[in-house]
């Protein structure tokens, strides 16, 4: 909870939330949010995120889609949210990509994810067991630089934490919390 309550604190206006899930992020949204647009490819995920955000009041327009492929026009929005989705979509470059062309001039993105660790022995290790948690853990990679993707990606990083998320493995807990702008 205060992984997702310090990102999204900064969300503002029409906010597009990528990998919503069950809509585990929508009760720490701000009031200065006007509207989500949740992009999740299942179902069964994007009906209980509308059933979570109606308890709530928080208009919540679902798109059954991968992040890879955002149906929005350009510059159509003013936060991208990423909470724990990056290390599982198809198309990381591809995503990120998506998250500049949809966010206004000014526009920031807002992420939380796990990635690959700080030690070269951490790293290692992530590369080496990568391929057989990615087959068990439904698509998620050990093994992402968040902060150099989201850098090449032509989003402009403004802020950046790192460190080891409190309790679990370290190959699974190194975690990036930034926040990046789109280009003015």
């Amino acid at each position: 909870m205060p992984y997702r309550r310090r990102a999204l604190a900064e969300a503002r206006g029409h906010v597009l939330e990528l990998g919503a899930g069950a809509g585990a992020n929508l009760p720490y949204y701000p009031r200065a949010v006007t509207r989500v647009t949740a992009v999740e490819p299942s179902a069964w995920l994007i009906d209980r995120a509308r059933a979570r955000a109606a308890e709530l009041g928080l208009p919540l327009a679902p798109l059954q889609v991968g992040a890879e492929a955002i149906p929005l026009p350009d510059a159509s929005v003013d936060t991208v949210v990423s909470t724990w989705t990056l290390c599982s979509v198809d198309d990381l470059a591809r995503t990120l990509s998506e998250v500049r062309r949809v966010l206004r001039p000014g526009g920031h993105f807002l992420f939380v994810e796990h990635g690959l660790g700080p030690t070269p022995g951490l790293r290692r290790w992530q590369h080496r067991l990568n391929p057989v948690w990615r087959r068990l853990a439904g698509g998620c990679n050990l093994n992402r630089a968040v902060d150099r993707a989201v850098e090449s990606s032509g989003l402009c990083l403004e802020g950046l934490e790192t460190g080891f998320f409190p309790t679990g493995p370290r190959l699974l807990t190194y975690m990036y919390e930034g926040r990046a702008r789109a280009a003015d």
